[in-house]
């Protein structure tokens, strides 16, 4: 086992500018939310396209490896390019890490689309990259659907992926 791997207790182990992040076992709200996300963007997803749960890294540099909790990238992807999209489930314990910190890696080394869900609040943050950086395409609660088409047309509903 590498040391990126989720381990059997449920630690994910990310790398910072060689600095260590670990995170602890998720609640069972957070991977219900990810089950339903990967079902949802699996039936979307073009056959060029790979939907990956927490089993591919993105490592943009020698010092960085991150491993978001869903991204989609082309099927020959190569873990130092940035994947089309990468999904962070929120939960207590990840909430700084995710809004914060891997918002501004992400948008550094230039993933297109960044999502957000919160399944507490029910609450769904499409972030798309700009020249300019990330601007929020949309803000999603509960019930409220969004047609998108990146990184291929999907329409989401928090509700539905957080129940």
């Amino acid at each position: 086992m590498t040391a990126l791997e989720t381990t059997r207790d449920g630690r994910r182990y990310e790398v910072v500018d060689g600095r260590l992040l670990i995170t602890g076992a998720q609640p069972p709200a957070h991977h219900a939310a990810v089950v339903a996300l990967m079902v949802l963007l699996k039936q979307a997803c073009p056959p060029d396209l790979l939907v990956s749960v927490g089993s591919l890294a993105f490592r943009p540099t020698p010092h960085t490896t991150l491993r978001p909790d869903l991204l989609v990238c082309p099927r020959n992807y190569a873990t130092t390019q940035p994947p089309l999209l990468a999904v962070e489930v929120l939960s207590p314990s990840t909430r700084t890490t995710d809004v914060v910190l891997k918002r501004t890696l992400y948008e550094t080394h230039q993933i297109p689309s960044y999502w957000l869900l919160d399944p507490t609040s029910q609450e769904l943050t499409l972030l798309t990259l700009t020249p300019t950086g990330y601007t929020c395409e949309a803000v999603l609660q509960a019930e409220e659907t969004f047609h998108t088409t990146q990184p291929f047309p999907v329409s989401l509903t928090p509700s539905a992926l957080t129940r």
